[in-house]
């Protein structure tokens, strides 16, 4: 005769949190290599708009000095493209009645969806890799040396990883994927075209002007500019607002990551427990 064993509570505490997250880390991962299309996805989009405005726009808007200064903004671009998935991966897991099954086992709610952040860190990496050899390949170059490069990549990412938590809100509140992608589009259209990724902000009209100044994609922009030695306006005669996120594009960038994570995991927490009590 078989027997059962009922698993018991887990403990609570940095250690067992930590496994969770790790779980769901190496689940999502391995949900990635098992779907080829979404890192496709990640890697086609950019490479488009790159040859796009280089090559379309790049002579009209400047020539080689502007497709060195597209570079940083796509690269800025790809960083808020990305954080789609993490709202249509949890939409799906939600909607599928995975996330049931998960809060059937022991272990944290909000491990799930930090394993989900965490793990879509890595189609960011994989879109700013194809990105920086896809600019190397119309002629971008880095500057200024490895260690300022590295740190702006790293800035992006940490960019990103913030981004991905209002993603997992979009992701919890809409009803179906769809829903959630068209969210997507009403958030990250406005936030990439009214900053400096593509123009300088001085050449928008002025409420705009002042709303990209500000935009953190316009810092994320101007760091990897400046981490790159690439220009940070395309014609040497129309600077850049002089504003204190200009002028310290990395620390406003990570600023801004640091209040969107601190604001939005408390909402994140209260709506997975509204959820569970449904």
């Amino acid at each position: 005769m078989s027997t059962t064993t009922a698993i018991g509570p887990r403990g609570r505490g940095p250690i067992p949190f930590a496994v969770d997250c790790e779980v769901m880390i190496r689940r999502n991962l391995v949900t990635l290599i098992r779907t080829p299309q979404m890192v496709l996805a990640a890697v086609f989009q950019p490479l488009m708009f790159v040859l796009t405005f280089s090559y379309v726009f790049g002579d009209a808007l400047g020539g080689d000095r502007y497709r060195e200064f597209l570079i940083g903004g796509i690269m800025a671009q790809t960083v808020v493209f990305n954080f789609g998935f993490t709202a249509i991966g949890l939409n799906a897991d939600l909607n599928s009645g995975m996330a049931e099954r998960f809060r059937a086992l022991p272990m944290s709610r909000l491990g799930m969806v930090v394993g989900r952040t965490t793990s879509d860190v890595v189609i960011n990496v994989i879109g700013l890799t194809v990105m920086s050899l896809a600019g190397l390949a119309v002629g971008w170059r880095i500057s200024d040396g490895a260690l300022f490069a590295i740190g702006s990549y790293a800035t992006a990412l940490v960019f990103g990883y913030a981004l991905s938590w209002v993603a997992v809100i979009i992701g919890v509140l809409s009803a179906t994927a769809t829903a959630a992608q068209s969210t997507l589009s009403i958030i990250v259209f406005p936030l990439c075209f009214v900053s400096s990724a593509f123009i300088p902000s001085r050449l928008l009209p002025g409420p705009l002007e002042v709303i990209a100044s500000w935009n953190p994609v316009s810092a994320v922009a101007r760091s990897f500019r400046q981490g790159f030695g690439n220009p940070i306006s395309v014609n040497p005669l129309v600077g850049e607002p002089a504003t204190w996120a200009s002028h310290h594009a990395q620390a406003y960038t990570l600023i801004c990551s640091a209040v969107i994570v601190a604001v939005m995991v408390p909402v994140t927490a209260r709506l997975l427990r509204r959820a569970a009590t449904r």
